[in-house]
């Protein structure tokens, strides 16, 4: 006979633990376990039956894995906690009963925690840990824009800046940069770090405020967390590129708001350490050191080896061994005398030239109006090998000035005014420059090539800022319409005369609707019927009208009884399909109809703004 099994002692009753028991069980406070949670990777958990987890209770409540509690009964952060629970109670009787002296002796040796090993045990491979450093990167860069209050010590803000700079110093010194884009939000930026893409977004230079309805200490055991996590990171990729980490800061041009100039990459001098001395012992009167001894086996070993081959030549190979490079000598194919192999050696890899996106700005200079943003478009252009300056209300630091002659664009955010008191030497400097909007920089990076500067010259409007982190397949992309729609959209702006009254107006979007109606009910083929479609969506016919419409055109074009064969297919496929699989389908065509006619929105909205342009253009 089986064992028995008794009610809320096995299964799901026994995998999972209300937050209730296991705060219980691990005897801290609702805080501690959240910071606990946080630091260990620990989240709730959704049983497959809440009321089987529950013991047959239908409250609502958060489960956790029993062993992931049991993991957290022997944390060293956990006893460390209890730690600081008995300090707090010891320093608040000390100071209630006016014993200073033992309240300075207790805090001056406060128990304090150590994240180390949860670094450690959360990332076992650097790797692990450069691919988890985007949520990091962005808390990180939030709090350096942040202003210290009580809830915020200064210390921690000044610490965050300085993890910032020391992240954007590695990306500009290995140009690791790929790809940024301008957003609401704040400047989105992507880099190429050990063959991992890190996304991190970096917040405005705009006065931040906390809203009252954060919780401000949870997002503070996240940054503790990842403040320690990019120590580890930032260490290791800076000795790795053979740099000093922390780099040095020097005070005054931190103090006179140099931003990340004021900190300087210096390489590590790798000096060999000297030598131990000898030690000489006496044999028969004489003096014999260990290198005395090393020579004696040298010359042994190299008689020994001439004795049994005399082609080789032992110390003439170990004379140099680092001069020794391995190259790949060609050799004729038995099969093409003709042709030679023609591999690649590691070698021959190292003499490259860099890509050209990372060299991009490397022939230019630039200047930034005061307008525009030092921190964003410093980082931007150094880390594509440009120089670039900036005026002294900005930040001191800049290498050159505003009159310096290797200036080749400006980078200005500002309506173009005409001056009056314009010099002939400050035009003929202002002739040699490149005068650019902001957008032309970004633009360049996400192209992987130099843009023309005319169409983002100083007061124009600028083409669309497009985003480059890979959207859906067919999106609508502004910068591209299909001609055939273009071609059409002018035929149709050549025949249409301007209205006088709304009645016309009227008239006129009734007989747009009942054509594009026609056009989607006549449509042979897929081209014809896009066509159709942007029609429609121009002359504000609805989608399901439209679709509506087709349908019916479709019903009729067949003879009576005739089914067609895709739709025949589509239905035996969806008999064969589980349920499961049925409603993912239906969800993923749901998804498909809801793009493509997003798509027929936008490109009709456009369709229409340029019918209005024109009829303004014939207007005037």
């Amino acid at each position: 006979m089986g064992r028995l099994r008794q009610k809320g002692k096995a299964g799901a009753a026994k995998a999972y633990v209300t937050r209730t028991s296991a705060i219980k069980k691990l005897q801290c406070s609702l805080a501690d376990f959240r910071r606990l949670c946080i630091l260990k990777g620990i989240f709730p958990r959704e049983p497959r039956s809440r009321k089987k987890a529950n013991k047959g209770s239908s409250a609502p409540t958060s489960f956790y894995y029993a062993k992931d509690i049991a993991y957290l009964a022997h944390e060293p952060v956990l006893k460390k906690l209890r730690e600081h629970k008995a300090f707090a109670k010891k320093l608040s009787r000390a100071l209630g009963r006016g014993e200073w002296g033992d309240a300075k002796n207790l805090e001056d040796n406060k128990p304090v925690y150590r994240l180390d090993h949860i670094i450690k045990e959360r990332y076992p491979t650097f790797i692990d840990a450069v691919r988890d450093i985007d949520d990091a990167l962005c808390m990180v860069f939030l709090f350096a824009s942040l202003p210290s209050n009580a809830r915020l010590p200064a210390s921690l803000t000044e610490n965050c800046a300085r993890l910032a700079a020391e992240w954007q110093l590695y990306v500009m010194h290995t140009r690791s940069l790929r790809k940024t884009f301008l957003s609401i939000k704040g400047i989105y930026y992507q880099a190429e770090i050990m063959d991992q893409t890190v996304t991190w977004l970096v917040p405005y230079q705009f006065t931040q405020n906390i809203p009252a309805d954060v919780d401000v200490r949870v997002m503070l055991t996240f940054l503790e967390l990842y403040q320690t996590l990019l120590g580890f990171v930032f260490f290791k990729l800076y000795t790795d590129s053979g740099l000093i980490y922390p780099p040095p800061l020097d005070v005054k041009k931190d103090e006179g708001g140099a931003g990340v100039g004021a900190f300087s990459l210096q390489s590590t001098s790798r000096t060999a350490p000297a030598a131990p001395k000898a030690k000489a012992v006496e044999v028969d009167g004489r003096k014999i050191s260990g290198k005395d001894v090393r020579q004696a086996i040298k010359t042994m070993t190299s008689a020994d080896t001439e004795i049994n081959s005399g082609d080789v030549d032992m110390q003439a190979a170990e004379s140099n061994p680092m001069e020794v490079d391995e190259e790949f000598v060609p050799q004729q194919s038995t099969s093409d005398p003709q042709s030679a192999s023609s591999l690649t050696t590691l070698k021959a890899l190292e003499a490259l030239p860099q890509s050209l996106t990372t060299a991009l700005f490397s022939p230019y200079t630039f200047y930034l109006s005061r307008e525009t943003s030092r921190s964003i478009f410093e980082f931007i252009v150094r880390s594509f090998g440009g120089r670039i300056g900036w005026p002294a209300s900005s930040g001191s630091g800049s290498p050159f000035d505003e009159s310096d002659d290797s200036i080749t664009h400006v980078i200005i955010d500002r309506p173009l005014v005409e001056r009056t008191d314009e010099t002939a030497e400050e035009r003929e400097r202002r002739l040699r420059r490149k005068y650019v909007q902001p957008q032309w920089v970004v633009d360049c990076i996400n192209a992987g090539k130099l843009l023309l500067e005319e169409p983002y010259a100083q007061g124009k409007t600028l083409p669309p800022h497009l985003s480059p982190f890979g959207e859906y397949e067919g999106a609508y992309d502004p910068t591209s319409l299909g001609s055939h729609v273009a071609e059409e959209s002018e035929s149709e702006d050549e025949d249409v005369e301007l209205p006088e009254d709304e009645e016309e107006e009227q008239a006129d979007g009734q007989v747009a609707e009942k054509s594009a109606l026609r056009a989607a009910a006549t449509a042979s083929d897929a081209a014809a019927l896009r066509a159709a479609e942007l029609a429609a969506e121009v002359a504000g016919v609805d989608y399901g009208t439209f679709e509506k419409e087709v349908r019916k055109s479709r019903k009729k074009s067949k003879a009576p009884g005739q089914v067609d064969a895709e739709d025949a297919e589509q239905d035996m496929n969806k008999m064969m399909m589980s349920n499961k699989q049925k409603k993912l389908y239906e969800r993923m065509k749901y998804s498909e109809k809801k793009k493509a006619s997003e798509r027929a929105v936008l490109e009709g909205k456009k369709q229409l703004l340029q019918k209005q342009k024109k009829r303004e253009a014939k207007a005037g």
